[in-house]
């Protein structure tokens, strides 16, 4: 990692709800509302946010936990803000706090931890075995 990255960096994301994020199975809307897949998707985002700056060529981030707390229902149109923090950088491992919040309140909260890894290793890990 490039020098510079620290404890208590932030970033921040806003996304509109929109149908294609709703709480669905097997293509079937069970709530017209945020879902925690998609708030979960929005959280490594943000996340990944914190580290991309501070990347070498030779280096990726691998997502290694996600952490998290869906608190309330965010309807079709809602603003949806979610901003990481990071927590603890260590070890080539990135972790992060992260809130959602619309314009109702907080909706969800969370942790997300990344793996700072040579690229070469994370493009053995995605090789077949049966190859």
């Amino acid at each position: 990692m490039k020098p510079g990255i620290e404890v208590g960096r932030t970033e921040t994301i806003q996304v509109e709800v929109t149908d294609d994020m709703f709480a669905s199975f097997e293509g079937h809307v069970v709530h017209p509302v945020y879902s925690t897949v998609a708030m979960v998707y929005h959280m490594e985002w943000v996340s990944r946010k914190i580290i991309l700056p501070f990347l070498e060529e030779h280096e990726e981030g691998m997502g290694a936990a996600v952490e998290i707390k869906h608190i309330d229902a965010a309807p079709r149109h809602s603003n949806v803000i979610l901003t990481a923090t990071l927590t603890e950088y260590r070890d080539q491992q990135v972790i992060t706090t992260v809130e959602a919040r619309n314009e109702y309140g907080l909706i969800g909260k969370g942790k997300v931890k990344q793996v700072i890894l040579p690229k070469e290793v994370i493009r053995n890990k995605t090789v077949s075995t049966s190859e």
